[in-house]
């Protein structure tokens, strides 16, 4: 990688140099301007106000605008001679646990390479340093005209530096935050909290630039000449007043199922509600309908022996009423009898009785 600064770390009285690598790069698809008529480039020329000629890169310098208008020409010698201690230096002044950095004061981030086989031994040292202490270091250095901040840190085998913003270029939020009072349940809170956890962690090498994809794909088509076909935009909901516990229960279930899990856990659902509900029933049912059908014989039987002790003493009772009367009848007769006999023989007594008398008054 091409270098863009050469210097040295200035870590006490220890020099380490170093060559400054830009760390990131732009994949941005840039588009140029062009006249729509014809289709001309449209170019930007760098012009005089005064003499309204043209002007290349070597006659144009430098200059500050006064407040009133005027132009104070500055030179890069200007710039040289000034008394400026980090011009080729990246100067540690402190080392401090990395999340008492902002991020918000996070800017450009670069690679710092040793520069030569004598230097491999400082680098090392100030490496090891830093991945031991578990600390950062915060640094000065001058870069493209002006002294800015920087934040060194190990990344792999590597010096990583991120350039800082200063302090007072960090804007204060204010006016930024709602101005009304805002109440968020307990509910909302808990759904938040499952949707940070359905989301759970991502691999960050997997992230990429889906509308640069579409760009290039837009470019390919139209340079071979196929038809472009309009993609349909999906209904962000933006402006909407929506009920909040909808969305985020939606949002939970969009996720799941854009990381493949809401069908195994829908599965699972089922089948936790099948283990839940429909097993006990179809238990209920195999052990009621034994029961059931024990309780139909016994109440089949019970029936039977009822009926048949009613056929029973309904036999018993007809037989007793078809034998009662004949039988009162001859009780009866016998009674009779018994009472004819006994006044029979008691007329006879007297009979007898009154005979010797008769016998005797003669």
């Amino acid at each position: 990688m091409r270098s863009i600064w050469n210097g040295a770390i200035s870590f006490g009285l220890v020099s380490i140099p170093i060559k400054l690598v830009n760390a990131t790069e732009n994949h941005s698809i840039h588009f140029r301007q062009i006249h729509l008529a014809d289709g001309g480039r449209i170019r930007y020329r760098k012009v005089c106000e005064l003499d309204e000629e043209e002007v290349s890169g070597g006659e144009i310098g430098k200059a500050y605008e006064d407040a009133d208008g005027t132009m104070i020409p500055i030179t890069d010698e200007d710039l040289a001679q000034l008394p400026l201690p980090t011009a080729k230096t990246i100067e540690i002044v402190a080392f401090v646990p990395a999340d008492e950095i902002d991020p918000l004061q996070m800017d450009a981030a670069y690679y710092l390479s040793a520069n030569g086989v004598p230097a491999a031994k400082p680098y090392t040292l100030l490496r090891e340093a830093l991945k031991r202490s578990n600390k950062v270091a915060v640094a000065k250095y001058a870069l493209r005209g002006r002294e800015r901040l920087g934040m060194l840190r190990v990344v792999d085998d590597v010096i990583a530096m991120h350039g800082l913003l200063w302090p007072d270029e960090i804007r204060a939020p204010e006016g930024v935050a709602p101005d009304s009072d805002v109440t968020v349940r307990d509910a909302e809170l808990d759904l938040a909290d499952a949707l940070m956890d359905t989301l759970g962690e991502v691999d960050m090498d997997s992230l990429h630039d889906d509308y640069r994809e579409a760009v290039e794909e837009l470019i390919a088509a139209k340079a071979s000449g196929e038809a472009v076909q309009p993609s349909e935009s999906e209904d962000s909901g933006g402006g909407k007043v929506i009920d909040l516990i909808a969305a985020l229960e939606s949002s939970v279930r969009a996720a799941k199922k854009s990381r493949g899990e809401g069908e195994g856990e829908a599965e699972a659902e089922g089948k936790e509600d099948m283990a839940d509900v429909h097993p006990i029933k179809k238990k209920t049912q195999q052990k009621s309908t034994p029961k059931s059908t024990g309780t139909k014989k016994s109440t089949a039987s019970t029936a039977k022996k009822t009926t048949q002790k009613k056929t029973t003493t309904k036999s018993t009772s007809s037989a007793s009423s078809s034998k009662g009367p004949s039988s009162s009848k001859g009780s009866s007769s016998a009674t009779s009898a018994k009472k004819q006999t006994s006044s029979g023989s008691r007329s006879t007594t007297k009979k007898k009785t009154a005979a010797p008398r008769k016998r005797a008054s003669a």
